[in-house]
């Protein structure tokens, strides 16, 4: 007897259902959590903008047959140089501080970039700190676009718009900020200093002509 107690020993009646209902219920968590996030589920606004309406406007004019030719965004590359306020890398706090910033606008940590070269005549030496910069893509640099657009640039004192000549040929466009503290999450109050910084948007366009077609279409506003 003592020989078949130990062999039901902690042998209790099985689960209804097997684990089968078990591992079905952890795909239906892990589908609703995939939803979640600015990666999955949630399309920043901008880019639902460009699938809905700039892909069908460039394509009736531009004539293109297939919307994968349609030109997109790839990238957008913000860098701020702090080489003149942080007096060539002796303040550290102005670079430190350039990071967090950028951080805060963009919501990704740069990278900062150090000086190659010794310039005597700058006071400039070989691996100083000289400014930060990031590079966004997918979802994150949709968002920064619409910010940029929508919130950033109505906030420029006496704008006009933006420059239209500022294209290299070849799908990229660069546009200079003087001051960083248009952005929202810029707190002037506990800003240093005022920071100016370049932002370049690539695409897949061939011409001028297309990758100003594009940004127009998305909402930047040029000037006329």
């Amino acid at each position: 007897m003592a020989t078949e107690e130990k062999k039901t020993e902690g042998k209790g009646p099985k689960p209804q259902g097997g684990g089968g209902e078990k591992k079905k219920s952890r795909r239906e968590i892990a589908a609703k959590t995939s939803d979640k996030g600015p990666e999955k589920g949630i399309e920043p606004r901008l880019r639902t903008k460009y699938h809905k309406e700039v892909v069908p406007k460039l394509m009736e004019q531009f004539g293109y047959k297939n919307p994968m030719e349609v030109p997109r965004l790839v990238k957008v590359v913000i860098n701020m140089g702090l080489g003149k306020i942080s007096d060539a890398g002796t303040n550290l706090k102005v670079i430190e501080n350039g990071v967090n910033e950028l951080m805060a606008i963009t919501g990704q940590r740069p990278v900062v970039t150090r000086s190659k070269k010794s310039i005597a005549n700058f006071k400039l030496r070989a691996g100083v700190p000289v400014g930060v910069y990031v590079t966004l893509r997918a979802n994150n640099m949709w968002e920064f676009v619409d910010r940029f657009i929508s919130f950033a640039l109505p906030r420029v004192r006496d704008f006009k718009g933006l420059p239209s000549k500022s294209f290299d040929g070849r799908g990229c466009y660069t546009v200079g900020v003087r001051e960083h503290i248009i952005f929202p999450e810029i707190d002037f109050d506990n800003t240093d200093k005022v920071k100016g910084m370049n932002i370049s948007i690539v695409t897949t366009a061939k011409t001028d002509e297309q990758a100003r077609a594009l940004l127009a279409a998305l909402g930047v506003p040029f000037r006329v």
